[in-house]
């Protein structure tokens, strides 16, 4: 075996297959959507050559800063759903009774597909019928919003689905994380005699907070190209209200046919993503890690 890693040429040939696998659907796409970002183009006929119009088009267009600002208050909503989530790993950790039934039903979202979620509360926000109207009309209210078609409401009626859809995810992640802190610790803690929030506070937080830096890019990249249920449940209306970075280019390149600017838009998504990323990265970098 030792041979074998010692020989380049190997070395090369085994990992040769992922190395093209990882070009053709990623590299290579990414700078086709640059290239033809550079073109005025339908899609199926010819294609000619603009330079940096679509570029500077999208710069100066207000929809895309308009979708960019919804998908970057998507991101802080993400963000900040966090807490939410960490705070439902650390009583999950806690060893209390029925935590087992409580992650299952927690995962249940995750099992289903996008178009299913977005069905589901489309008939729950349903104005005539919907579940949640009916108990708003139950309690009193008679004036009861038109969620989906409502300009004022409507991002913030999608972002409940799509944080319910992934809080599986994010509760996995962190009650992972936690079941893996030795137990010798805690018990140390306790005998020191700090409280169950000290201990959550300044024992099992610390220990994880790698973790927690990575789902924190995880929420934010993932918001900044979330794309299917918002597509499903509104198609980015009414009047552009829920439109984001990803919607707003599959609408320009096929539902009016404008594939240059539309790629355009996309190429700026990836650089507008790096950027954050890269900036997020920065932000939560410390030289000291934690090791127990």
């Amino acid at each position: 075996m030792n041979k074998v890693m010692s020989n380049k040429l190997m070395i090369a040939l085994y990992i040769l297959p992922a190395l093209l696998l990882i070009a053709i659907l990623i590299y290579i796409p990414l700078i086709l959507t640059g290239y033809y970002g550079l073109m005025e183009w339908d899609g199926i006929g010819d294609m000619q050559f603009i330079g940096l119009e679509n570029y500077i088009n999208a710069v100066q267009d207000d929809k895309f800063w308009d979708s960019a600002m919804h998908s970057f208050l998507l991101a802080a909503f993400s963000t900040l759903s966090l807490v939410i989530y960490l705070a439902i790993s650390l009583i999950l950790a806690s060893k209390i009774k029925g935590a087992g039934l409580l992650r299952k039903i927690y995962l249940i979202p995750m099992l289903l597909s996008s178009v299913a979620i977005a069905q589901l509360w489309i008939k729950i926000y349903n104005p005539a019928n919907g579940i949640l109207n009916s108990l708003l009309r139950g309690l009193g209210i008679e004036n009861t919003p038109v969620w989906l078609g409502d300009p004022n409401i409507v991002l913030y009626a999608i972002f409940i689905p799509i944080l319910w859809q992934y809080a599986g995810f994010y509760i996995l992640i962190y009650y992972a994380a936690l079941k893996n802190i030795p137990d010798s610790l805690i018990e140390a803690a306790k005998i020191d005699g700090a409280s169950p929030l000290q201990i959550a506070y300044k024992v099992k937080l610390p220990l994880i907070m790698g973790v927690i830096k990575v789902t924190i890019v995880l929420a934010i990249v993932g918001s900044l190209k979330y794309f299917d249920l918002i597509y499903v449940m509104t198609g980015g209306g009414p009047s552009g209200a829920s439109e984001v970075m990803a919607s707003y280019m599959y609408k320009l390149a096929f539902s009016v046919s404008d594939f240059g600017y539309g790629s355009a838009i996309g190429f700026l998504l990836l650089i507008i993503t790096l950027i954050v990323t890269v900036f997020i990265r920065k932000l939560t970098a410390t030289d000291d890690e934690v090791q127990y």
